[in-house]
């Protein structure tokens, strides 16, 4: 699979358009990103299984592990966007980033059953994502025409999800050939991580681009974005709903607990959600761009308070374990590509990847608190009153955007 993605990349100049739609460097960035996945899902699909069941960690522990992993990218997304703004380098700077992610992988086994070390390696692991973010995001952007950038983001986030989807399989199959042993998911993840890298450095290409339109990049111009109104308000409403958004390893949980799904099943469930992702990531990018972005990522929330309406219902099984994943699936499809866009249409070319960190920064603090607050009150609480308390979040983040955006 490695060497035919590398021949198609590589025989993809970063200007041209793919069927008419979308230029090379998106395609290349996808293929990236497809490698790494495969490496960040093997992790992420073997974490909630290594630290509840294996380690025997509480919830509340592992909320704050978890949210380690999912807001440590804060800060260092804002440092990447800006550095890539201001050297114009945004291949290079994104290369860090991945680079950094690829060592991670190695760590792992080293720290051992160690909460320390596993929580700061994971900091690690998504400081590195937290540098690339932006640039990639950036390079996306600034090679596509803007009334393609939904169409654009969604093939991206399409490419992304083939390897979200292999990941956890990959995972599962080790661990059903060498049982719950950690170090090799760890070395089989780095070695993706790696290939991935090496495709960035070989097979995209940035465009030159002397004199980019808009202000000159510095950190205080890109916090100034925030004095646009537009701007603003899609900033607000996306730290909003990143806090009333429960991550996926709590999802994945929850769902197992719910429907009362074999816990061996448990790193399996990521590939539902990845499939519907997978063939809904570029459709609902295409549709965005024909009737809005807003509305579609809005309306991707929507599907979210589903699943969490879905698990105070009892007895479902495995036909509420298929719904609530197509669902989440669904509710990816329709946001996580579609933000990217709508931000970047709203700021400057000179800024493009410190106004897209800017947001992002906002999306991934709140999703830190959303997942160290979720993790103590399962920890603490009934299973139903956790399950309301999520649902009653979301439904007053959505009310808040709509009125926000309206």
């Amino acid at each position: 699979m490695t060497d035919i993605g590398s021949m198609y990349v590589a025989s993809v100049r970063p200007g041209e358009r793919v069927k008419g739609r979308v230029p090379g460097t998106v395609v290349a960035l996808g293929a990236v990103s497809l490698l790494t996945d495969v490496s960040a899902e093997m992790i992420t699909a073997f974490m909630p299984f290594y630290l509840l069941f294996t380690l025997n960690m509480g919830y509340a522990q592992f909320g704050v592990l978890d949210g380690l992993y999912t807001g440590a990218t804060a800060v260092l997304r804002l440092v990447g966007g800006h550095v890539s703004d201001r050297t114009r380098r945004h291949k290079a700077v994104a290369a860090v980033g991945y680079g950094l992610s690829a060592v991670t992988k190695l760590i792992f086994p080293v720290v051992g059953a160690s909460a320390f070390g596993i929580g700061a390696t994971l900091a690690v692991d998504r400081a590195g994502k937290g540098l690339r973010t932006a640039p990639r995001d950036a390079l996306i952007s600034l090679a596509t025409p803007p009334d393609r950038l939904g169409a654009a983001f969604g093939l991206h986030r399409t490419m992304d999800t083939v390897g979200a989807l292999l990941g956890p399989l990959v995972t599962f199959l080790l661990l059903y050939v060498v049982g719950t042993v950690a170090g090799p998911v760890f070395v089989v993840s780095a070695c993706f991580a790696v290939v991935g890298l090496i495709v960035l450095v070989a097979f995209v290409r940035e465009n030159p681009r002397p004199v980019l339109a808009g202000p000159r990049p510095s950190l205080r111009a890109g916090f100034a974005l925030l004095r646009d109104v537009g701007y603003r308000r899609v900033a607000v409403a996306a730290a909003l709903l990143g806090l009333a958004t429960l991550s996926d390893a709590f999802v994945f949980i929850l769902v197992q607990k719910a429907t009362d799904a074999p816990l061996h099943l448990l790193p399996l469930l990521p590939l539902g959600t990845a499939l519907v992702f997978l063939l809904a990531a570029t459709p609902m990018g295409r549709l965005a761009d024909r009737i809005g972005r807003w509305p579609v990522f809005l309306g991707g929330h929507v599907l979210l308070l589903a699943v969490y309406v879905l698990l105070l219902v009892s007895g479902t099984g495995y036909v509420g374990v298929g719904a609530a994943l197509v669902l989440h699936g669904l509710f990816y499809a329709a946001t996580d590509g579609v933000l990217s866009a709508r931000v970047s249409a709203l700021v400057p070319e000179s800024l493009r990847a410190s106004g897209l960190a800017v947001v992002q920064t906002g999306q991934a603090l709140a999703r830190l608190v959303s997942s160290v607050a979720f993790g103590f009150l399962l920890q603490f609480a009934a299973f139903g009153t956790a399950v309301y308390a999520a649902i009653g979040a979301l439904v007053a983040a959505v009310v808040i955007a709509w009125r926000l955006n309206a």
